[in-house]
C-alpha cells in the first residue's frame, strides 16, 4: 500500500509541475502590449463601452453587416467571409468581443451577456449604422440580446449555430467550487484555451469536417495569444460561459415570439455542440423566422464549407435587407 501512495503522490506532484509549467509558459508568451499586436487590417473604434477592434470589407455605402465570432475566436476567423460578402456589395464588418481578439478588455472583468450586448449596441452607435448582424455560436447570445434590447438599432439578424441557452434561466446554475479561485481558472485556461499546443485538439470536436482545421485556421486562432494578459482575461470570462445568465431576455422563449427584428437561422445538420434541434426550437417560436439547414457541416460551417456557407448567408442577407 505504501508504494501505491508514493505513486499517487508522485503523479500528483507531476501534475502540479505540468500545470505550473503551462502557466509560466503563458506568462512568457503573452508579452506584447495591445498596440504592438494590433492587426494592420483593422482598427480600434472608440465606443462608450471601450475600444472595439473591427475589420471590414466592401463599399462604405453598402448595407452594414456586423459579424460576431464564437468562443476563443476573433474577427480574423471571419476574414474570408467578410471579403466575399463585401464583394457582393455589403459593408461587412467583423468585430472582436472582449476578452477575445484585440478589443479593449474590461478592467472589472464584466463579460456577462448583457454587458456584451451593450458593447454591440455601442459599436453600432459609434459607427452610426443600423446594421444587419451575423452571429455565430457564443457570439449569438450577446448579439440576440442586443437586438432584443435595442431593436431600433438593427435591421435584422442571422444566427449561425447559436449557443443561446434557451430556457437556461429556469434552472440557475452556479460555478463549480473548484473553479471559483481565480488562480485555478487561470491554470485551467493556460493548460487549454491559451495553450497553442492544444488549439487544433480543441477545434476538432467542434467541426464535422476534420480537414477544416487547416494550418491557416489554426494560425488565425493563435494570433492573439501573444497579447499581454490573455490567460488572466479568459479566466475572468470563463464563469460567464459556464453559468447561464438569469436576467437575459435571450434565454426566454417569449422574447423570441415577440421579436420585432427579422431573424434567420443557419444551422449545420451535423452540429454536436448546439444540435440542429435547438435551431428548430428557436425557429418555431416566431411565425416569420426561417431556418436554413446547412448539409454535412458541424458547428463552424463558415470554415467547414466556406462556399456553401457564403451562398446561404448571401441569400439570408438579401432576404433581410437587399444590398445596395
Amino acid at each position: 500500500m505504501v508504494w501505491i501512495a508514493r505513486v499517487v503522490g508522485a503523479l500528483f506532484v507531476l501534475a502540479l509541475v505540468l500545470v505550473a509549467g503551462f502557466r509560466i509558459a503563458a506568462l512568457t508568451r503573452e508579452d506584447q502590449a495591445l498596440q504592438a499586436v494590433l492587426p494592420p487590417e483593422g482598427q480600434l473604434v472608440e465606443t462608450s463601452t471601450g475600444g472595439i477592434f473591427v475589420q471590414s470589407a466592401g463599399p462604405e455605402d453598402g448595407q452594414p453587416v456586423l459579424f460576431a465570432h464564437g468562443t476563443g475566436a476573433w474577427s480574423g476567423l471571419w476574414r474570408p467571409v467578410l471579403d466575399r460578402i463585401g464583394a457582393e456589395g455589403y459593408r461587412a464588418i467583423g468585430f472582436d468581443l472582449p476578452p477575445f481578439g484585440f478589443s479593449a478588455r474590461d478592467p472589472s472583468g464584466a463579460y456577462d451577456r448583457m454587458r456584451q450586448a451593450e458593447r454591440i449596441v455601442a459599436l453600432a452607435e459609434a459607427l452610426e449604422v443600423s446594421p444587419l448582424v451575423v452571429a455565430h455560436s457564443y457570439g449569438a447570445g450577446p448579439a440576440v440580446e442586443a437586438v432584443m434590447r435595442a431593436p431600433e438599432r438593427f435591421a435584422g439578424i442571422v444566427v449561425v449555430d447559436g449557443a443561446l441557452g434557451l430556457g437556461s434561466h429556469e434552472d440557475p446554475a452556479s460555478l463549480p467550487v473548484w473553479l471559483r479561485p481565480r488562480m485555478l481558472r487561470e491554470a485551467l485556461v493556460a493548460l487549454t484555451a491559451t495553450n497553442p499546443l492544444l488549439t487544433r485538439t480543441l477545434l476538432t470536436p467542434l467541426i464535422h469536417r476534420d480537414d477544416a482545421a487547416t494550418d491557416a485556421v489554426i494560425e488565425v486562432l493563435q494570433r492573439p495569444m501573444m497579447r499581454q494578459g490573455s490567460t488572466e482575461a479568459f479566466a475572468e470570462w470563463l464563469p460567464f460561459l459556464l453559468v447561464p445568465p438569469v436576467d437575459a431576455l435571450s434565454t426566454r422563449a417569449e422574447s423570441y415570439t415577440a421579436l420585432e427584428v427579422p431573424v434567420i437561422y443557419l444551422w449545420g445538420d451535423r452540429d454536436t455542440v448546439t444540435p440542429l434541434a435547438q435551431g428548430e426550437e428557436l425557429a418555431a417560436l416566431h411565425p416569420e423566422a426561417r431556418l436554413v439547414v446547412l448539409e454535412d457541416v458541424g458547428h463552424i460551417p463558415q470554415i467547414e464549407d466556406e462556399a456553401g456557407f457564403v451562398r446561404a448567408l448571401s441569400e439570408a442577407l438579401d432576404a433581410l435587407a437587399p444590398r445596395n
